[in-house]
């Protein structure tokens, strides 16, 4: 049995160090994750997890593990942004105000799929244009959903949170240990 990771985040890598786990392979999954019309945060969130599980090639005992992370205002679902102008959309959408962060993770091995997501909520302290400026100038907002990842420059902007920090990074620890488990990956493992 292989243990995959269908993720090229070095965030999910680094999570799942925390649990004493280094994958066999890393094959980062290629779907598009472009939301269909009319589909809310969290369904979106939970079907990209289950696509990206599915993609992945593994052998029918070896056990992969993807993730999603969606930012979440409303109804609207904010992705990685395409470039510094839509980052700071984002982060002016988000600013003094909460929003919900969503990660969804699948866990295969064989034809069976296990998964779970987790909902946090995040409250981002109202930024001021010099605040926006100098963290759009850190190029910290690429690749990261809603525009900013709270591990990094972007923590100083977040006051307040309720739920899973480990999930609003991009992989709830004590969720994610609890699949892996129950596909033989931790036997007897304790994250706690």
């Amino acid at each position: 049995m292989a243990f995959i990771l269908g993720s090229g985040s070095p965030r999910r890598l680094d999570l799942l160090a925390q649990l004493g786990l280094t994958p066999d392979a890393i094959r980062p999954p290629e779907i598009d994750e472009d939301p269909r019309r009319g589909e809310l945060p969290r369904p979106y969130c939970a079907r990209i997890a289950r696509e990206k599980v599915a993609a992945v090639s593994a052998e029918a005992d070896d056990v992969v593990l993807c993730a999603d992370t969606t930012v979440a205002l409303g109804r609207r679902i904010l992705g990685k942004p395409a470039n510094a102008g839509e980052a700071a959309e984002f982060l002016l959408a988000l600013s003094g105000r909460r929003h919900r962060v969503i990660t969804a993770v699948a866990v295969r091995r064989g034809d069976e799929i296990r998964e779970t997501d987790v909902v946090s909520t995040v409250r981002m302290k109202r930024l001021s244009d010099g605040d926006l400026n100098a963290y759009l100038a850190t190029n910290d907002w690429q690749g990261k959903a809603g525009a900013y990842g709270i591990q990094g420059p972007a923590g100083a902007f977040i006051p307040w949170i309720s739920g899973s920090f480990t999930g609003i990074v991009g992989l709830p620890l004590a969720e994610t240990a609890g699949l892996l488990q129950s596909m033989g990956v931790m036997r007897g493992a304790d994250p706690t």
